[in-house]
This record gives C-alpha cells, structure tokens and sequence, in this order.
C-alpha cells in the first residue's frame, strides 16, 4: 500500500509517543506495519521520495514542427502562443485542431522559462521627501459623460514614492499647461515640496535633438536618462519657481516610473468600483472632478504615517502658483474667426477687426475685449482644427444665404446629427436655395429658443417623411 505524506507523519508520531509499530500502522490507517518499518528505516517522506519523470508518457504531438517554432519564438520573444498555434494550423490543417491550444500554449511556455531570459524588476528603496512622480493616465475607459456627452479625458497623476500619497487633477492631454496645472495643484494640496520631481520623456517636460546637438550639448539641461533630449525651458522654469529638480526615466522604460504606474492601476479599479455603485453621468467637469478627488482623499487616509515621515523633511511651500492659462492678444477676422495654438475659434461678429485678449485654460478659452469678458469658448485639442459656434453666425448666414452651402467651416453649423439630417432631406424637396434658407431659418429659431427643443421637433418632422418648413418647427 502506497502511503501519503499525511499518513507517515501520523505513524512517526505515534512511534514517538512509544507506539508499538501495529498500533502506528492503525493510527495512520495503514494495513501493515511493513510500511511503518520502511519509513522509520529512510526517514523521509513519500513526496521526499518521489523521483522526476525523465520520459514521455505520450508522443511529442509538434516534434515535427518544433525546431521552427523555437526559431520563431527566439526571433520575436513577443509572439503569442495563441497567434503562433494560429499559424500552425493554417500551415498543417491536417495535423493541428484547436483542442491541442491548451498542450502548446503549456509547451511554449515551459520553453519560456528554461530558454528566454527576461528583465528583473529591481526594487528600489526611496528616501521620505525625495521623489514626487509625475504622469499622466488616461480615463477615458471609466465611460463617464458630462451632460450626456461622452467625455474624454486623463489625469495628470503626482505621487510621492516613499508614501504613495497622490493627488492630480483631470485634464484633456499631457500638454504642459496640463502639467503645469497638475504638479501645482498637487503642491498645493500637499502643502510641501519634495527635492524631485520624476516624468516619463513626454513632450510637455522634454524636447529630441538632433544628435549633433545632443553631444555637444553637456549635462547642463538635459536628462540624463536620456541623451538625446533636453528639458524645454517652460518646464525647468515651473521646477526652478518651486526650488525642484528635474528628473527623467528612461525612454520606454514606464517601470522606472513604477509608483505612479502601479497607482494609475488601483486609482482606476477604485474609480471604477464607485462608479459601479453610483453613476457615470455627471452634470459639470468640476462636479466629476470632485468625485475622483474624493476617491483620492480616501485612499491618502491609509498613507497618513508615511506621509508625516515625508513631511517631516520636505520643505513648507511657499512661492506662489504659476499662471496656469496661457494669454494671447489677437485680432478677430472679417469672418469673426480667431485663432489660438493653432486652432479656430468663432467669436461674435461685433468684435470684427477689433484686438482681443484670450486666456487659454485647460478646458476653456476666455475672449477679453476693452477689460471686459466677451464669452468663453471650450477649448480644442487633438485633430479638430476648428470650432464655429452658429449663434454668432446666423444673423450673417441669414442675410448671405447663399454662402453657407459652400461655406469652408459648414459642418460646424450643424449643431447636432438631427440637424445635418434635416438639411439633407430638405435638400431632396427643395432647390439648394430653398433648402438652405429654410435650414438657416430653423438655425436661427435654436439661437433664440432651446436648441434641445428645436432638435426635438426636427426629430419628429424628418421621421415623419412628409415636406415641412420653418414654420412647422416653430
């Protein structure tokens, strides 16, 4: 009879408490006191005993193919198990089925680990006070809207990596004014300042160089982590204002980032978790912002201690903050367009030719004329190059109608996909004429009334299918 491991530790127990060998056999629930005698003789236990199996209990099922799939997995360490069985299977159908993924995947990888060395995380050991990290995580996955509109976003993310204590604020990219925003933000709440502050080689705290300029450029400015690029001025400038150094990770290498990394990962399960409890539409920017701040507050609680071993040696902040918007003056065009970081924006057409002040804010943009705030605009990022807002259009369009249909920035007078539709139908009633002075005419009706309840009549009068004009949205 084969003994468990369980078994003989039962019997050598009951043999030390003087134990004659039948009667250990039937404490163990063992038959014989043959066994008994045979592990008091070794001393060891059955798995102590077991020896490795040298041998294959069945044919190597990819021995034909294996040299190449080892050749392959040694030119790309990063192909899949998966994509590789894939492609087997398209190469010999008749030999490879999908039932044999799970043996190749396990083949692949214990060829992985006795073949494909890897790079080791070296922990680090951080000093309190030393290192604020900086970076930024996009939260667009959360699936939050903002008045009902999907709303992209990230957060510029500062972490101090003795403590782990994080704060940050919710952004539209990880442009310098983002940064900007969010390191000063961070300071603020945080009340201290460390000695450095960390970031990945992203374009709002460091520029590339051609490599000529890199040699020749010397250790002053520069990072470094990395050769090639130097720290813009703007950023060194917000570091130097608050008495921080600058310090950069290596490029393509986010795990010398690895305290913020590993917080961008449980700040948004936790987010994630709250919102599963609660809801994802928020009313304003700021209102959604506050729900992650306070996730944030909540999770700083636990890092308290820490925390005051950091505080302890961190400098008290006292410069003032930065501006965090950016001030142009520029003069509105005769099509009462103006532009700012390469982006147009509409104004109202009483500004023609005139010189206005705008401030750039993460989120806004705000028209100054005469010292008096003209209107606030939201401000574009990414590939959209221009915004046209119809209210200050309309009452041109309506005296020019005939420049709207070939108007350069159209499709911004289509304030919502109900509107574009009903053109389009009006188009198929009416000459192009007629069309379009009716569209401008229900324009006009949104620009004095709700919008939302213009939409919804439109919605009503296109499913319908029958001709309508103006006067039946009114």
């Amino acid at each position: 009879m084969t003994a468990t491991d369980t078994q003989v530790r039962i019997l050598m127990r009951e043999r030390r408490k003087g134990r004659t060998q039948e009667q250990a056999a039937a404490k163990a629930n063992l038959s014989s006191r043959n066994t008994v005698r045979k592990y008091e003789a070794l001393g060891q236990l059955p798995s102590q005993l077991r020896q490795p199996r040298r041998y294959r209990t069945r044919p190597d099922e990819f021995a034909a193919d294996w040299p190449r799939i080892e050749q392959m997995l040694r030119d790309a360490p990063e192909l899949e198990a998966k994509a590789l069985f894939e492609w087997l299977c398209t190469q010999e159908p008749e030999r490879y089925h999908a039932s044999q993924l799970r043996t190749f995947q396990r083949r692949v990888a214990v060829w992985r680990g006795l073949n494909q060395p890897q790079v080791a995380t070296l922990e680090q050991i951080h000093e309190p006070g030393e290192l604020m990290e900086l970076d930024g995580v996009w939260l667009t996955e959360l699936d939050v809207t903002i008045a009902g509109q999907p709303f992209k976003h990230m957060l510029i993310h500062c972490v101090l990596s003795y403590s782990n204590w994080e704060w940050g604020r919710v952004v539209q990219s990880e442009s310098l004014g983002a940064v900007r925003l969010g390191l000063q933000s961070s300071l603020a709440k945080l009340g201290y300042v460390p000695r450095v502050v960390q970031t990945d080689n992203s374009s709002a705290a460091t520029r590339r160089l051609g490599i000529q300029e890199g040699r020749e450029g010397g250790a002053h400015g520069y990072p470094e982590s990395s050769p090639h690029r130097a720290y813009t001025l703007d950023y060194l400038h917000l570091l130097d204002h608050y008495g921080m150094e600058a310090q950069t990770i290596h490029v393509a290498n986010p795990n010398e980032n690895a305290d913020v990394e590993s917080s961008h990962g449980t700040l948004l399960r936790a987010l994630k978790q709250e919102l599963l409890r609660g809801s994802r539409e928020f009313d304003t920017i700021e209102s959604y912002e506050t729900f992650v701040w306070g996730i944030m507050d909540k999770r700083n609680r636990t890092r308290q201690e820490r925390l005051a071993e950091e505080i302890a040696v961190m400098k008290p902040l006292k410069a003032t903050p930065l501006a965090t918007s950016v001030k142009h003056k520029v003069r509105v065009s005769s099509g009462s367009l103006i532009q700012a970081l390469h982006k147009t924006y509409s104004v109202p057409t009483s500004l023609i030719g005139k010189e206005v002040t705008i401030y750039v804010h993460e989120w806004s943009l705000d028209v100054y004329y005469a010292g008096q705030l003209v209107d606030t605009l939201p401000r574009l990022i990414g590939q959209k190059t221009h915004q046209v807002n119809y209210r200050h259009l309309i009452d041109t369009l309506l005296r020019k109608p005939g420049g709207f249909r070939r108007y350069r920035f159209r499709d911004d007078l289509f304030p919502q996909l109900i509107f574009r539709r009903a053109w389009e139908q009006l188009n198929e009633w009416h000459p192009p004429r007629r069309a379009d002075l009716i569209y401008l005419r229900v324009l006009h009706l949104a620009a004095r009334t709700l919008e939302s309840d213009v939409a919804a009549a439109l919605t009503m009068l296109v499913a319908r299918g029958q001709p309508w004009d103006e006067q039946d949205v009114a």
